[in-house]
């Protein structure tokens, strides 16, 4: 859990920076510089005082550039600024730092001029107090909470529970390699590495681990975002939740073939819902050919799933009932080989950054070769209301669903009949689905709803 201490440090930060820069993911941009820059120095520091050994990232040329050269008594305000500017621009040609390091401080600057701010700035970064630890890491996922939405590429940032139900859903285990083709700040990576972890716990976090199964789970996710500035703060993410080599690609996934033939036992993701105008144009090898982002990643992730691989997908409603023949041939594509489940999450889910319809599609190769049905899932409530505050409250649709999904799995895969059907969920036939013409996997469209004018109960 986030301390209080270190949230209001991270709110000062903030405070200090809204007045020059008043974009948050540009905030948090310089909050994530000045925090690994510091945390470089109490390396170094450690390094020396503790371990009685040698700085090894501010030496030699670059040793000038140390944090706490920035609060020596002698420099001026603007000599201060001018040097943390310089240092920023030059560490990611520092050959002393770990590659990751340098592509964190790849094209950094500073985008504002005035001492003063700095200065303050500087001294508020200076009260964290690094222990490489989980405590870090929910410090940073505080940080990103607050940046909102990125409308411009269709990405919304999901709320945390809601990710946190996908990956349950998918349930990825300890040896399995997972990706999300449009990562973000890796909040799908670092759920799927929590949740392993809890699966894995005895008396201490991912105590039955062993040496080589952790070894294994570092170099087990990846994530791909066609944005420098989404890969930096990934890249920051994963470091911070301990990852010394975390495996983040600057990546086209929709246009470029590089890693085409990469295959993953488990995809996570909530891709980008919006096209930029004039649309994508990507390479041949897609199953769907298509123009729209949304189509691209939800195929690209059905086409790099191994032959017993799993996934969760936070879709817009367009891919589950727009009549458009790519959405179509999609749609007919995830029903015959794939799709085992579909959940309708209520409008709102993403207040108040948009109120867009979303649903869930839930693949597995292996299962869906054993069920002539597909199981719908309406969500009403997700413990919070729907409007742009997003309060908490206590209806939550979320644990029963995910219960039934489970039982219908464990069903599936022991050759059972699954008949446990709560008012939320409904199976369809997969001749039904693919029957109508166009498709549709609108849940909403599966559950009968009955009226009749009579004073008396209905019975079956």
């Amino acid at each position: 859990m986030l301390d209080n201490i270190t949230k209001k440090n991270i709110d000062d930060c903030r405070d200090v920076l809204v007045g020059k820069v008043p974009d948050p993911k540009s905030q948090i941009e310089q909050i994530t510089l000045a925090l690994i820059y510091k945390f470089m120095d109490d390396m170094d520091k450690e390094a020396v005082e503790k371990f009685k050994g040698k700085a090894k990232f501010f030496t030699g040329t670059y040793a000038k550039y140390g944090w706490r050269k920035l609060f020596d008594p002698s420099l001026s305000g603007a000599d201060m600024l001018a040097l943390y500017s310089e240092a920023l621009e030059k560490l990611n040609t520092n050959p002393n730092i770990p590659e990751l390091f340098r592509n964190i401080f790849k094209n950094a600057y500073l985008p504002y001029r005035d001492p003063s701010t700095l200065k303050l700035f500087l001294k508020y970064i200076n009260e964290f107090d690094y222990s490489h630890s989980e405590k870090l890491g929910d410090a940073f996922e505080y940080l990103l909470s607050v940046m909102g939405s990125q409308g411009d590429a269709g990405q919304f940032r999901t709320p945390r529970h809601i990710i946190d139900f996908v990956t349950a859903c998918v349930n990825p285990q300890k040896n399995e390699t997972v990706l999300d083709p449009a990562c973000g700040t890796a909040g799908f990576l670092l759920s799927a590495y929590k949740h392993i972890l809890k699966q894995n716990t005895d008396k201490r976090h991912g105590d039955k681990l062993t040496p080589d199964q952790r070894k294994k789970l570092a170099i087990n996710f990846v994530g791909y975002d066609i944005s420098p500035d989404m890969v930096r703060l990934s890249l920051a993410n994963m470091y911070l939740h301990g990852f010394a080599t975390p495996q983040i690609h600057e990546y086209d996934t929709l246009s470029s073939e590089d890693r085409w033939n990469e295959t993953f036992d488990v995809i996570l993701a909530n891709p980008p819902f919006m096209t930029p105008k004039g649309g994508i144009r990507p390479h041949k090898k897609f199953g769907v050919q298509a123009n729209k982002a949304e189509v691209l990643f939800t195929d690209y992730i059905g086409e790099h799933l191994n032959s017993h691989g799993r996934a969760g997908i936070i879709v817009p409603n367009g891919i589950v009932a727009t009549t458009q023949t790519a959405y179509k041939q999609l749609r007919k594509l995830l029903v015959e080989d794939s799709l085992i489940a579909v959940i309708s999450l209520p409008a709102g889910v993403f207040q108040p950054y948009s109120g867009v319809k979303t649903s869930v599609l839930l693949l597995d190769k292996q299962l869906a070769k054993k069920s002539n049905q597909i199981l719908f899932l309406k969500i009403d409530n997700d413990g919070f209301d729907l409007g742009a505050q997003r309060r908490e409250h206590d209806k939550n649709d979320l644990p029963l669903a995910l219960k039934t999904l489970e039982i219908f799995k464990e069903c599936l895969s022991t050759d059972k009949v699954f008949n446990e059907l709560p008012s939320l969920a409904t199976l369809v036939e997969r001749g039904t689905v693919l029957g109508n013409k166009d498709i549709v996997l609108s849940a909403e469209r599966y559950f009968e709803t009955q009226k009749a004018q009579t004073e008396f109960e209905i019975v079956n």
